[in-house]
């Protein structure tokens, strides 16, 4: 098999592997409704939550679980570094931008969690401790992933979980670049002093 078609077959297959709206499903099922039209308007477990807190757990786990097929997919075809990462980033974008709902999708930072706990999970272990102890202090969800997204490329080039490989650190680099970006609307709250804390009344 061609290199071409390989890379092709990888972030098509884990592309699509991440757009699986599971929020969106799970709560249209159970709910009938759309959770695109309340809260954040995203399909990711934050929002689900907010319709239902055991939907919003279930969410998680599917969400973290695509990407973790999307990775070991990639690994049975190609068990290199740079192959799991892109296989990482197409699942986050799938996340992010489903074909199925018009490219309006979550943040991708469950998918992101699921995807590179198979590629690093020692960073991701480190990545999730800062995510808790950022909450635990601030009380924001959304400072704990973006503070927990953007150590985690600076972990893995610490702890050597790339395999040597620099392509691989720069899809997952990129991959958490985009997650943040993601959160501009929360970025924008914070700085704005208006972003929900856990346990703040609304």
């Amino acid at each position: 098999m061609s290199t071409t078609l390989l890379v092709t077959l990888i972030a098509g297959v884990s592309y699509l592997l991440g757009s699986i709206p599971f929020g969106y499903l799970l709560v249209r099922i159970f709910r009938g409704e759309d959770v695109r039209a309340s809260g954040s308007g995203n399909i990711g477990a934050t929002n689900v939550s907010r319709k239902s807190p055991a939907l919003g757990i279930l969410t998680l786990v599917l969400d973290a679980v695509k990407g973790t097929v999307a990775v070991w997919t990639a690994y049975a075809v190609a068990p290199t570094y740079p192959s799991m990462s892109l296989a990482a980033l197409c699942a986050v974008l799938g996340h992010m931008f489903p074909v199925w709902l018009k490219f309006r999708g979550g943040k991708g930072v469950a998918t992101g969690l699921g995807s590179f706990i198979v590629i690093a999970p020692k960073a991701v272990l480190v990545a999730v401790g800062i995510f808790i102890a950022v909450v635990a202090v601030f009380r924001y969800v959304s400072l704990g992933s973006i503070v927990a997204v953007a150590f985690f490329p600076l972990l893995v080039y610490e702890m050597h979980a790339y395999g040597s490989a620099p392509m691989a650190l720069v899809l997952m680099a990129a991959s958490s670049l985009l997650i943040i970006a993601r959160h501009q609307q929360n970025i924008r709250r914070l700085l704005a002093g208006t972003e929900n804390r856990i346990g703040a009344k609304r």
